[in-house]
């Protein structure tokens, strides 16, 4: 099986949005569409076995020293594998050379981010136009069950 890791290419969008189907239905991850992924290209990292692609990450900038990891993926059938830790691993190390000082996730799975040095700090302390760009449209909002963390880099 051979792993690679690389930045999204517009042709990727279809696979990626097939991946992605299932837990944007369970509302794991928010929705992004086509148009929106199209635009933020250059934020995404694929992951393909055999030039397929079987999962992905985002990192978003938020602020000079802030960034994100969000839309990370796997296929199930790819999970267990330590795809998910190198997929936050390379957009930890993207987020350092662009000179980020932090890097946040909201998740449902506390125990991964903590695994890789994340620690809970409060919703409130998240930025709120983060809340308002895309909280807002998740199908949980308002009562939602995600929990904020963030590490240094």
């Amino acid at each position: 099986m051979n792993i690679v890791y690389e930045k999204a290419l517009l042709s990727d969008i279809d696979q990626m949005q097939k991946i992605v189907f299932s837990e944007v239905k369970t509302g794991t991850v928010l929705e992004r569409s086509e148009d929106e992924m199209a635009t933020n290209i250059r934020s995404y990292t694929v992951v393909k076995s055999d030039e397929k692609i079987v999962g992905f990450v985002a990192l978003h900038i938020h602020a000079p020293t802030l960034g994100e990891v969000r839309s990370l993926v796997v296929s199930p059938q790819f999970r267990g594998k330590s795809i998910g830790v190198e997929l936050v691993r390379v957009v930890l190390k993207e987020a350092k050379s662009l000179g980020l000082k932090e890097v946040l996730s909201l998740t449902y799975a506390k125990e991964f981010f903590e695994r890789l040095g994340f620690f809970e700090i409060p919703k409130e302390n998240l930025p709120e136009h983060k809340i308002w760009a895309d909280c807002i449209k998740c199908h949980h909002f308002p009562v939602c069950n995600e929990v904020s963390l963030i590490k240094a880099i």
